[in-house]
């Protein structure tokens, strides 16, 4: 409202009032500060609040032929403006309706005769009021538009991920893969990939970037378009990490990072060459249903520092056989106690699903973290990534 001169709306059926309204307020009505509009009964103020929809201050008699002033504070309320605030005058001896104006949300009062100096503290307050309305409607539409905007963003981070499974028709009889994100806010820092290097070689990749919310969602693209091109390339794992390292450690802002597992499995052997930086160490699930931790390969994550080394690990799937990767928003759900879902208890769920598909094991291990957290708030980015040799 700054600049901008306040409309009030004076309705009293005293035709003497308008008079001394602008004649006591004349400066600011000069200055441009105060704009006064007159009415003489309830009907009319209607028809002025229609003309001119931008009145906020009402200044209402309550005694008024035609409609009263309660009559027209009751459809100043129908209208649901909470910046339009209404000030009701009467006599000092009709504190009986005053009350009750004051009890059906008028903004306050002046008794009659008014005193004019007492009458304009009156509105200077209303004015805070209205600004400290206008302010907080200001905010909201921001925060509506943001969140509109993390909405789409959402659904484009959603997009990026690949979410048609089976992913290669040609290999349904080969491999098996499966996956899924469930941010713990509007967008995530989690990601997952996978993607055909040649006719016999798939890599495929999870990874966490640090942080929350949109700056992990932004450093979380540009990750993994550097770890998919350079994938592409037929890079080794090692490779493939040590230039993503580099150049993500060269443009990082805030310190961001990524913890990383990427690996290309051979689809005609099995076997699979990967490379873990800071991640999580994946399981592998045996058809014979035991349940094995990968070693540790003892590599940092990526984009921290430059000039860093990844060293390579090597397994092998037989058939039946079946990876399952993840990120820390698995392990570490918590119930509203604070207790993490931990290792071991999903550990426990793996071992349960070695004659899953892909899709069933995501699905066990999301339903048991679920029914682990019950309703405590997810506080992290919920990320799963499975391969299964057929």
């Amino acid at each position: 409202m700054e600049n901008m001169a306040v409309k009030i709306l004076s309705v009293d059926d005293e035709m003497d009032l308008e008079l001394l309204l602008t004649q006591y307020f004349r400066r600011k009505i000069r200055k441009g500060e105060y704009e006064f509009y007159f009415a003489h009964n309830g009907l009319e103020a209607l028809t002025m609040l229609v003309q001119h929809p931008d009145i906020e201050i009402i200044l209402s008699d309550i005694n008024m032929p035609e409609m009263d002033g309660l009559t027209l504070l009751a459809k100043v309320n129908e209208m649901r403006n909470p910046a339009l605030k209404v000030i009701m005058v009467s006599a000092y001896g009709d504190m009986g309706n005053i009350r009750q104006a004051m009890n059906n949300g008028a903004f306050d009062f002046a008794t009659k005769p008014i005193d004019l100096d007492d009458l304009s503290v009156t509105i200077e307050k209303a004015i805070e009021q209205i600004n400290f309305v206008h302010e907080t409607q200001r905010e909201h539409s921001q925060l509506e538009s943001i969140k509109g905007d993390l909405a789409v963003a959402s659904e484009i981070q959603q997009a990026i991920l690949p979410g048609k499974f089976p992913p290669f028709p040609d290999m349904v009889d080969r491999i098996d893969i499966a996956a899924s994100m469930t941010p713990a806010k509007d967008v995530g820092g989690d990601f997952y990939d996978f993607f055909r290097i040649d006719d016999s070689h798939v890599g495929f990749v999870i990874a966490d970037v640090s942080g929350k919310g949109v700056p992990a969602a932004i450093f979380m693209a540009v990750s993994r378009t550097i770890i998919r091109a350079t994938g592409l390339r037929g890079a080794s794992p090692s490779e493939c990490l040590t230039y993503s390292n580099d150049l993500l450690a060269s443009e990082s802002v805030d310190c961001m990072f990524v913890t990383v597992f990427y690996g290309i499995l051979d689809i005609d052997t099995g076997d699979i060459i990967f490379c873990n930086a800071g991640h999580n160490l994946p399981y592998v699930v045996r058809g014979t249903g035991q349940v094995e931790q990968l070693p540790n390969t003892g590599n940092v994550m990526i984009g921290a520092m430059e000039g860093m080394t990844f060293r390579e690990g090597q397994l092998h799937l037989d058939k039946g056989d079946m990876l399952v990767m993840f990120t820390d928003g698995v392990t570490e759900a918590m119930d509203k106690d604070n207790r993490e879902f931990g290792d071991e208890r999903l550990v426990e769920t793996l071992g349960e699903v070695s004659l899953h598909s892909c899709q069933q094991t995501v699905e066990a291990i999301r339903a048991d973290v679920a029914a682990f957290v019950d309703k405590a708030e997810q506080s992290d980015d919920i990320t799963l990534l499975v391969i299964k040799r057929k």
